[in-house]
């Protein structure tokens, strides 16, 4: 059966925005990781730091780069494909998308290009802050834009028009406040240091124990502290993540049971429902004939009583029907149920291999082969955690583009042809395929550089005030 508009319009913007969110988390890591960095120089003054600050703060001007241009593509989509989207809900998203886009283009990327520029022209306290701007405008930048998600999630801070239907906002304040916003960017942000942390472990473990390539003198150690600090940054991230994602659950439950009940395929209303570490359905997604359960767990990760009551989804659907028409609204079960397992376990295999790189390199011990081979595939765990986070989250969410008020069938472009969004998605598929590959040479090239030679102890202790 061949895809309709609606369903290709759907698959450009997840292609877009899956891809988008590659570089968004390493953005906010990288970003933290480089002004950390450059904190315990200056408190240490050991050179590595140096190198490693200069080194990772480059990784992070590639990244940046990249995220600025596919953010712009995603934006631009409200308006060229979801323009009944952007009709109705504009008066909503458009403050945060405006506000979004001027942290990303004016504060951080200024503050990025003063960090950069002004090693030789920028005080040591004045040049730290720039790049501590652009940390903390990343993340003023995540919590905004996902403030957007959350009405789409949870619809707050809003009134509709009794003339033209549409909805205005009534509350900045209380749209960035929605209970699943505050939710959903600690668990976002943790998420993002696993995915960043990732990649510096995979860096620092390829050039700290090299088979066939050399190494500076010097450059061997401070690739090994890089190794440990990304596999730090892995591990905390991971227990946050996991930490957050708890309290997010919860919150879920409260204002999307149906996506808790489709994340287990539970069909039939249960007290103290167990969660399926593995199930078996029907060809149509039906209710699980075989399963592996835990007892109580989906009880516990609902409500956080083991005897709490779990709605099921036959319940919800007749629920549902009553309250907003006649129609299904039930999502895609088994990509709920199985996105929502290869998350967690995509995020607890990258959290204890990291946990294994420190207990393997303690006290400067060297670790096994298989480690070093395979850091450099690391990164692909954390970053699959996040895309498949994202991916449960919207899918669960259907039929419904903002819960409770719009479908997303009412938001699509009027007049748009399956031949106009194919011609599209596959122009915009072969574009980001070029810009992978040059961010992933550009990366390469930078970590397969030397560090650079020390600075002298002289030059260190003749440096003019206001020069590196």
């Amino acid at each position: 059966m061949g895809l309709d508009v609606l369903d290709l319009t759907r698959l450009q913007f997840a292609v877009v925005t899956i891809y988008h969110y590659l570089f968004v988390p390493l953005s906010i890591s990288l970003s933290a990781a480089t002004a950390g960095l450059q904190i315990a120089w200056m408190r240490t003054g050991q050179d590595r730091y140096r190198q490693l600050t200069l080194l990772v703060g480059k990784l992070l001007i590639v990244t940046f780069a990249v995220g600025v241009v596919t953010g712009l593509v995603q934006e631009f989509q409200f308006g060229l494909a979801w323009s009944g989207f952007a009709r109705f809900y504009g008066d909503v998203f458009g403050p945060t998308l405006a506000i979004e886009g001027m942290l990303a283009f004016f504060l951080e990327a200024t503050f990025l290009a003063l960090w950069y520029f002004g090693w030789d022209r920028l005080s040591r306290r004045v040049h730290l802050a720039t790049i501590v701007v652009v940390a903390v405008g990343t993340l003023l930048s995540a919590f905004i834009i996902l403030a957007a998600n959350s009405f789409m999630q949870h619809p707050v801070a809003y009134e509709l028009d009794p003339v033209t239907g549409r909805a205005h906002l009534t509350s900045f304040r209380e749209l960035l406040l929605n209970e699943v916003n505050l939710a959903a960017f600690p668990h976002t942000t943790a998420g993002a240091v696993m995915v960043g942390g990732a990649l510096l472990l995979a860096v620092g473990a390829w050039r700290a124990w090299p088979r066939r390539q050399p190494l500076e003198d010097g450059d061997a150690a401070a690739f090994g502290t890089l190794a440990r600090v990304g596999a730090w940054m892995t591990v905390a991230g991971g227990a946050l993540t996991a930490v957050t994602g708890d309290h997010l659950g919860k919150v879920i439950t409260q204002v999307q049971p149906m996506k808790m009940a489709a994340a287990e395929a539970l069909y039939s209303t249960t007290t103290g429902a167990p969660f399926s570490l593995f199930a078996v359905g029907g060809p149509d997604g039906g209710e699980p004939f075989f399963s592996v359960e835990i007892p109580y767990l989906l009880s516990i990760l609902a409500y956080g009583d083991p005897n709490a009551t779990v709605a099921g989804i036959d319940d919800l659907q007749a629920q549902y029907s009553a309250a907003y028409g006649a129609g299904s609204y039930i999502p895609m079960v088994p990509v709920a149920f199985w996105t929502f397992r290869a998350m967690i376990g995509a995020g607890m295999l990258a959290m204890l291999f990291a946990a294994l790189y420190l207990w393997r390199t303690r006290r400067g011990r060297r670790p096994a082969g298989w480690i070093v081979r395979a850091a450099p595939l690391l990164p692909l765990l954390p970053a699959a955690a996040n895309s498949l986070g994202w991916i449960f989250t919207e899918t669960a969410r259907q039929p419904w583009i903002a819960f409770g008020l719009t479908k997303v069938a009412d938001g699509i472009s009027p007049g748009l042809t399956s031949g106009e969004v194919l011609a599209s998605l596959l122009g915009f598929a072969a574009v980001y395929g070029i810009l992978a590959v040059v961010w992933l040479r550009l990366v390469r090239h930078l970590v397969r550089r030397p560090l650079g030679p020390p600075r002298a102890a002289e030059e260190a202790a003749a440096e003019p005030a206001l020069s590196y």
